[in-house]
């Protein structure tokens, strides 16, 4: 959530900016005049209040003087009546505000591309070798299917589309590929987690998902429990309403999680395979930070993200996502994008952001300073990897002329020594 002091102070900037990805001026106009109301009503109902605390003493005085205090009770009647007038339309315009205030994303960095959609994003580097086979490139899902790994038509069966089994060597593999994420992730001193894999709307609300989003994930009826869209929701949430003492800062959090996406809109679009299912593992990367130093453990996350790319062999490219294209409550994202053969193109694998004290505003997520001030800190987070995309990635890019799949080195050790699936 944006800081309504920073829209009321800077506000043609603000505007300027989140134009840049797509909210009208007339939203914000109408911020505008709802928070200039309410403030006056404020200062209105504190004026009458104060009439009101001095009705009271002149009637304490009357009686102690056993004088008559019916002119100062009348008074403070008419007057407590007014208060509550002001309060009922005070509540209506604070709602009126938050209410806008929850539809607005986080304001872009200053070095963010500013762009509509994705074909305005800016690719910032790339690392690795395209493979070149001298066979044509089979796509992943057949590869799982011609090897008994990846079985979707009994993951259909058994649930419905964008579901499906992974069996034998596929289950390994997956396991195999998430475990190395996390001993890595350890390795750059980020704590392992396991968090529950529901969470509650406040924790939805905190992160920003929520109220915004509530299409995009599965919700359970009758509770108050929501399947988590990515571990990033408990992980965030783990320091809600607390405060942290700034000495602890940067906090690094790692964890595996299954992930529930209702993928609303996406009709249509990568149908087969393993890149948009409604249930999948992802290993995610949480930091808590200090704000002058988050940009550069956004640069740090990036590149743990990448690490397990390069240990892969995976060629990807580093992607810095336009305005138009960033998520709801980033300030600044970069993707990564791994190769994937069989569609000629680079797919994102990670997408890692800076959310400064957009989420910790949400959340009241602070620290305490050296000199002992209450401050709002700056939350990031990051893919570490997408594990089924990184599947994806091993089996078309690892595939032989045979159609068996040669096992990155590095998973060898967490698949007992296997070196190949035929």
């Amino acid at each position: 959530m944006l800081d309504i002091k920073q829209i009321r102070n800077q506000f043609d900037e603000v505007e300027a900016k989140l134009k840049t990805r797509g909210v009208a001026s007339e939203k914000l106009y109408e911020l505008r005049d709802f928070d200039a109301k309410r403030r006056e009503l404020i200062i209105e109902t504190e004026d009458l209040k104060k009439q009101r605390n001095e009705a009271s003493e002149a009637i304490g005085l009357a009686k102690r003087n056993k004088e008559d205090a019916s002119t100062a009770i009348a008074q403070m009647q008419e007057v407590s009546s007014q208060i509550k007038a002001l309060d009922s339309e005070l509540t209506f315009f604070d709602e009126k505000v938050t209410g806008i205030l929850e539809t607005l994303p986080n304001i872009p960095a200053d070095d963010v591309p500013i762009g509509a959609d994705e074909d305005d994003n800016v690719e910032v580097k790339r690392v690795g070798e395209v493979p070149n086979f001298d066979f044509e490139p089979q796509a992943h899902w057949d590869l799982g299917e011609k090897l008994g790994i990846l079985d979707w038509e009994r993951g259909a069966k058994v649930t419905g589309s964008r579901f499906l089994f992974y069996k034998g060597l596929g289950a390994r593999l997956e396991r195999a590929l998430y475990n190395f994420m996390l001993d890595e992730h350890a390795k750059e001193g980020y704590t392992e987690m396991i968090t529950p894999y529901m969470v509650n709307h406040d924790s939805m609300y905190g992160t920003g998902q929520y109220p915004k989003f509530k299409e995009d994930t599965f919700e359970l009826a009758d509770s108050d429990f929501v399947l988590i869209p990515t571990a990033e929701v408990p992980l965030t949430n783990y320091y809600r309403n607390e405060i942290i003492d700034g000495s602890e800062l940067p906090i690094y959090f790692t964890a595996m999680s299954p992930s529930f996406r209702s993928e609303a809109g996406s009709a249509g679009r990568d149908t087969r395979g393993l890149i948009r299912l409604h249930q999948f593992h992802k290993v995610e990367m949480v930091k808590f930070s200090k704000p002058e130093t988050s940009y550069q453990e956004l640069d740090k996350m990036v590149a743990n993200a990448g690490n397990i790319l390069e240990k892969l062999g995976l060629a990807y490219r580093v992607v810095a996502l336009s305005t138009g294209d960033m998520g709801f409550s980033a300030a600044k994202t970069y993707d990564l994008e791994v190769w994937i053969p069989s569609q000629h193109t680079y797919r994102e694998i990670s997408s890692c952001s800076n959310t400064g004290d957009f989420q910790a505003r949400r959340a009241q997520i602070r620290y305490r300073d050296e000199a002992g001030k209450t401050q709002l800190l700056h939350t990031l987070n990051g893919s570490g990897l997408a594990v089924g995309r990184t599947v994806a990635a091993v089996l078309e890019n690892y595939q032989n002329a045979d159609r068996s799949i040669t096992i990155p080195e590095v998973l060898r050790p967490y698949l007992g020594g296997v070196d190949v699936i035929k």
